[in-house]
């Protein structure tokens, strides 16, 4: 099954005759959401990446640009700010991404909440999708969302400039940050990446937490000795290579980038003494080359392999949200102006009844459930 949408990197911006109408309507689609699901419905609606792909081509975005994501994340962000639904959006694109704690602290104030805990899951998300889920992609965009009862989401996204394509990863009130911890993330599957959060980590963490303790000298030997191997030399080392896919399994970590050791914070690791792989992947300066390096020396050495498939989830498709009133981009069809004012009028008369005569209008959910949208119409914008 194709994922909601391909994500590639796209410019340009949305007029301002079509961002005043939006921020209308995600105004009003908050407003119900909340009213019909609670604060935490929404959150978990957010962090699916069908009900926000659907959310986005709704207010009339591209259905398939990196922008849907910064967008509409950043209208839903503003709306919440604007109207009190017991929730509230912390952080954005590019530098508004790095307020997120200055904002979260903003925000567990007005909710009486304890600011630390969310901060922390703010940090380590974002080392999860950059170091310890390496898919090529850097991220530039982080949005968290928190409301009045410590229910959190995450939307990130990430960007791969080579291959000019975008992708988006979903979080919700995760258990564990280091075991299948995503709800979900969107984007075009890549035959390589390397996956140390997979449900199958648990013994491969546990040695690298171990091998971490040890001096960072002995890591930097055994690794230049792995360097040179796949140079097409075997020096003299105290282990004996067993396997015979020594140079594949090094040309597999050097296709992901340079391995290369960050060797204070391997010396930082050492002395506080780790306990867990949260604690590991917090350190300040683990990078995505140090833990590159590091699971080179763990497969080869000890015999104890990360993940190498892509996480990518493969939900159904929401492309025929597209039709309420077009797309910013024409597809399948320019914004109608008249229909998207109507909407409006329309959905602001709805949010002034009572949930009863709400109620009736679910029957009109009815005509569309089975409809299925012209395949031929769905064309990269």
């Amino acid at each position: 099954m194709r994922n909601v949408a391909d994500l590639p990197l796209h410019g340009g911006h949305v007029p301002a005759w079509l961002a005043q109408r939006m921020r209308k309507l995600t105004r009003l689609v908050l407003i119900l959401a909340v009213d019909e699901y609670g604060t935490k419905g929404l959150l978990e609606r957010l962090s699916d990446p069908v009900w926000f792909q659907a959310f986005n081509n709704l207010i009339g975005m591209d259905w398939d640009s990196s922008g849907s994501t910064t967008v509409t994340a950043g209208m839903i962000k503003d709306a919440l700010w604007r109207e009190e639904l017991g929730v509230k959006a912390a952080g954005g694109k590019g530098r508004k991404s790095r307020a997120t704690p200055e904002e979260l602290k903003t925000i567990a104030g007005l909710y009486d909440l304890d600011p630390e805990p969310y901060i922390r899951t703010s940090r380590l998300v974002a080392k999860v999708d950059t170091v310890a889920l390496q898919t090529g992609y850097q991220l530039y965009h982080h949005v968290f969302f928190l409301d009045n009862e410590g229910n959190w989401a995450v939307i990130q996204q990430g960007m791969n400039e080579r291959a000019r394509m975008a992708r988006r990863f979903h979080w919700f009130n995760a258990e564990t940050f280091t075991l299948e911890p995503h709800k979900a993330i969107s984007g075009v599957p890549s035959q390589l990446a390397l996956n140390t959060v997979s449900k199958d980590s648990r013994e491969y963490q546990k040695t690298l937490l171990d091998v971490v303790q040890e001096n960072p000298r002995r890591i930097e030997r055994e690794l230049e000795s792995l360097k040179a191997m796949a140079r097409g030399y075997r020096p003299l080392v105290y282990y004996k290579p067993r396997e015979p896919w020594e140079r594949d399994l090094l040309k597999r970590y050097e296709s992901l980038g340079k391995l290369e050791l960050n060797r204070k914070a391997l010396e930082f690791a050492r002395e506080i003494s780790l306990s867990n792989y949260e604690e590991f992947l917090l350190i300040r300066g683990l990078g995505p080359g140090t833990l590159r390096a590091l699971s080179l020396v763990l497969e080869l050495v000890y015999d104890v392999h990360p993940s190498w498939k892509d996480p990518v989830t493969h939900p159904p498709d929401p492309f025929k949200f597209t039709y309420a009133v077009g797309g910013k981009d024409r597809v399948p069809f320019p914004v109608e102006r008249g229909t998207y004012d109507d909407l409006i009028s329309f959905l602001e008369k709805l949010v002034e009844r009572n949930r009863e005569e709400r109620a009736l209008i679910r029957n009109v959910t009815k005509i569309t459930k089975n409809w299925k949208f012209p395949r031929e119409e769905k064309r990269p914008t």
